[in-house]
């Protein structure tokens, strides 16, 4: 079982997080939390809460929500507490995901978590998965990705441009840059150990992570210092219909192509180049 590790005072007065709220918080319960980045997700996620508490998520691990600024009523306090929230987390400052993921990530380390699991709020991802990802951090993996494309995971109604991108330009890339061989590199269902996320040389903590760039950069960057990663078969479905997601038109698809390659060139990295078997400061 992973120990706590503790954060050295000058090290955390130099993270970079956004302002932040938190109208909801009954304390820490257990040892990992699974974190669920939301912006108006409406009934989705409620839908994806139930779920969650179908499966007994609560009994292993604290659900942390965090908002990105949600005007759609979808996250009434009274629906989260019976759903089992532990903590609703609402950015105040400027951002969208990965401000919001260093929100809950700030969070759940300053109150002691050895690991945390994301999941998106849309419910596109199964819950019922969330459990293998707590089990492979208790056996010291320190990475864990979601993945359809492995034996024993499934995409239903992926649109056709998305899955090419993915396996044949995404996550190739990224795989050729860190060394590591990735299948499913956008989706946000992971789950990271608390050494890799203190890891001055991985460093999340920074105003740099605006949009989506932590997620393409930490897949780079943790097998690139010798991280243990690994990837889990998952089933991830998008609804018929529209898509539910965030990153829309030409604009969007440019944003994370740009974002890749500044991710596998190493252009976010920071100066301090440590990992889990050297010395931080």
């Amino acid at each position: 079982m992973n120990t706590t590790q503790e954060i050295s005072p000058r090290d955390r007065a130099e993270w970079q997080v956004p302002a932040m709220e938190v109208p909801l918080w009954f304390g820490k319960q257990h040892s990992y939390c699974v974190v669920i980045p939301v912006i108006n997700e409406g009934e989705r996620i409620k839908t994806f809460l139930k779920r969650m508490k179908a499966n007994q998520i609560t009994a292993i691990a604290d659900i942390i929500i965090v908002d990105g600024g949600s005007t759609d009523g979808s996250l009434k306090l009274d629906m989260l507490q019976q759903m089992g929230v532990k903590a609703l987390l609402v950015k105040t400052g400027p951002g969208k995901l990965s401000a919001q993921l260093r929100c809950a990530y700030a969070f759940a380390l300053d109150h002691g978590y050895n690991g945390i699991v994301t999941i998106d709020g849309n419910d596109k991802d199964d819950p019922g998965a969330i459990p293998q990802f707590i089990q492979a951090l208790e056996d010291g993996v320190d990475f864990v990705q979601a993945s359809r494309f492995l034996p024993g995971g499934m995409g239903v109604n992926t649109p056709k441009l998305r899955q090419f991108a993915i396996r044949y330009i995404h996550a190739p890339c990224l795989s050729l840059a860190s060394g590591f061989k990735w299948t499913d590199t956008t989706q946000g269902f992971r789950a990271y150990s608390r050494r890799m996320l203190l890891d001055p040389g991985i460093a999340p903590f920074r105003d740099i992570f605006v949009t989506y760039e932590l997620l393409a950069y930490l897949s780079y960057r943790a097998p690139k210092l010798g991280y243990v990663c690994k990837e889990l078969p998952t089933i991830r479905r998008y609804p018929p219909g529209p898509i539910p997601t965030k990153i829309t038109g030409i604009g969007g698809t440019l944003s994370v192509l740009k974002t890749l390659l500044l991710s596998s060139f190493g252009r976010f990295n920071p100066k301090t180049a440590t990992g889990p078997n050297r010395t931080s400061r």
